[in-house]
């Protein structure tokens, strides 16, 4: 189970890592993630961010990298710094668009997508630069994650999106939020058909589950009809809807009760989860809590 954080528009990351730990939520994961500038609006580093946390509850963090903002020679150079931290647990994210940035004029690098950073990596792990250059100190071990939709109308789109992930080397494939334990076991299906067809054991890689709660009608409808890759059921939307009609706590309280009988459901069914609240740690201790 790992908790994803976001860090804030702030020189500091520290008041997350504060409400984190006053919550007591670093006993109730195995480990976190730290974003990288999500929808491309600037945000505390996400590499530093996980050296924080690392250091604070000596946990595993997976640290988010977007090719959106560095070329090759930036992607290098940060795996490089981070390494020596013990930041080696990376997702290669190709990251959301420049052009919706709070930042005037911004242009986005783009060199190549996501698979590109997991070929840096493969080549580091391997004790040499993506020239093919040996480092004079090889880095320590790095840990590639990626990330694939949860949902599409063709399941095959999926099972081959995982198929070139993990065929450039990620360890573990962590999904967009997951609301249908069915849509949850067809991700678990197509996964073993690539793990068992097209690779070998040693290229074999893990899912990830991503849970989102939804405690208001306004995100279901706003997840299920504008964020792609993402199916939010029918039923979900009807009972907020019904929900809503009665106030605000009534809506809130369906919404967790969905959330929390999904996130058991899910547990019982693949334990390795990751669990996305935009930061809204109480929500994630009250769904983490039995």
């Amino acid at each position: 189970m790992t908790l994803e954080t976001t860090p804030s528009h702030s020189a500091t990351f520290t008041p997350v890592i504060d409400k984190i730990e006053a919550l007591g939520l670093e006993k109730l994961v195995d480990g976190f993630s730290t974003t990288d500038n999500p929808l491309a609006k600037l945000k505390f580093n996400a590499l530093f961010g996980a050296k924080l946390l690392q250091e604070r509850f000596n946990k595993p963090v997976i640290a988010t990298m977007s090719m959106r903002d560095r070329n090759k020679i930036a992607l290098q150079s940060d795996l490089l710094g981070a390494n020596e931290f013990d930041v080696r647990a990376i997702l290669a994210l190709t990251g959301d668009p420049a052009t919706i940035s709070d930042q005037p004029n911004t242009k986005g690098v783009f060199e190549a997508d996501s698979t590109l950073l997991l070929d840096i990596i493969r080549a580091f792990n391997s004790g040499m630069d993506y020239a093919g250059k040996p480092f004079s100190v090889a880095p320590k071990p790095i840990y590639p994650f990626s990330v694939v939709n949860s949902y599409a109308k063709n399941p095959k789109t999926l099972q081959k999106k995982m198929q070139k992930k993990i065929k450039h080397g990620t360890l573990g494939i962590i999904t967009q939020p997951v609301y249908d334990v069915e849509n949850a076991k067809l991700l678990l299906e197509l996964l073993a058909n690539v793990n068992k067809e097209c690779c070998s054991e040693s290229k074999s890689a893990e899912l990830i589950l991503g849970i989102f709660p939804i405690t208001k009608l306004r995100t279901a409808q706003f997840l299920s009809a504008h964020v792609p890759g993402i199916n939010v059921p029918d039923c979900w939307l009807e009972k907020l809807l019904k929900a809503g009609k009665h106030g605000v706590d009534e809506e809130y309280k369906v919404g967790f009760e969905l959330s929390k009988k999904l996130y058991e459901d899910l547990k019982a069914l693949h334990p390795k989860i990751h669990l996305m609240t935009a930061n809204q740690f109480q929500i994630a201790k009250d769904i983490l809590e039995g």
